[in-house]
């Protein structure tokens, strides 16, 4: 081989990393298993989005997202990237009113059927302690889960509120006293009209024991501590307590609340759920 041959094979290997050279495309190739995937995408990506408060105040915050579609079974692969650039191309900030707009681009971008997306974030609360007023932040988490099949749309909103919860048994029991714990109450809701995530924390907090403050003075101790005392709930009590406001609401069309309390005197923890409603799409 001579010296010109070797330069020739050089420089054609070298257009092939040009812009604008042909480059194999694996995810496009047919695949041969005849499997249909449900859901293929991203998962894991930081990104900030914006809502509203119920007070109508903007709150930012950081969103863990995940994005995924449907992929025939005669295809080998999506193409990732286009998640990115559906992400992006609504700028450096999602606006939750983007969702719907977000998937139809997602169906059209990767030839989809259905296409999904998820958001979960932390979402804070001013809050005044029960007696000093002492105002502090109180974090929460919530989850947006958005999906399109074809034209028709669902929308799950989840939120995580902690609570307080006192053994009804352990103070009928006990000379004196009895056990507490932290616990957290994961609901689910479906909706004909949206839903504010205050007024979902507030519902839980209500059939709580107590519910959980940032900032306590010792004046709001003692007043916590005694509301619980006064207000013993089973892990049992706080579902059906939460059942029976969602249930009462008729804008709610699909619940399911989970509670898990973190016991104090167990190396366990106990739980209860409650889901009532029509089957999702």
């Amino acid at each position: 081989m001579s010296i010109h041959e070797t330069d020739t094979m050089k420089s054609a290997s070298a257009d092939t990393r040009q812009p604008g050279a042909f480059m194999e495309d694996k995810q496009n190739e047919p695949d041969t298993r005849d499997i249909r995937i449900d859901k293929v995408g991203v998962r894991g990506l930081r990104f900030p989005i914006q809502l509203k408060d119920k007070d109508h105040s903007v709150q930012n915050t950081i969103a863990v997202i995940g994005m995924f579609v449907d992929l025939p079974r005669e295809f080998k692969g999506t193409h990732m990237s286009r998640f990115l650039e559906t992400l992006n191309e609504h700028g450096d900030m999602i606006h939750v009113g983007n969702i719907p707009d977000m998937l139809q681009s997602m169906q059209r971008r990767l030839n989809a059927t259905a296409a999904h997306l998820e958001m979960e974030f932390p979402f804070f609360l001013s809050k005044k302690a029960p007696v000093t007023q002492r105002a502090s932040l109180m974090d929460y988490t919530a989850k947006f889960e958005a999906n399109l099949v074809g034209s028709k749309s669902d929308f799950v909103l989840t939120v995580k509120t902690p609570v307080t919860t006192l053994c009804p048994c352990s103070k009928a029991i006990s000379q004196y006293g009895a056990h507490n714990q932290r616990g957290e109450v994961t609901t689910a809701l479906r909706f004909k009209e949206p839903i504010w995530i205050e007024d979902v924390i507030a519902w839980v907090e209500d059939s709580a024991s107590s519910e959980l403050y940032s900032l306590l003075k010792r004046l709001d101790e003692k007043h916590v501590t005694e509301r619980a005392y006064e207000n013993p709930v089973f892990v049992e009590d706080l579902v059906r307590n939460v059942a029976l406001k969602f249930k009462d609401n008729a804008n709610i069309t699909w619940y399911r609340i989970e509670a898990e309390n973190f016991e104090s005197i167990h190396n366990h923890n106990a739980y209860a759920m409650i889901e009532s409603g029509p089957e999702p799409i």
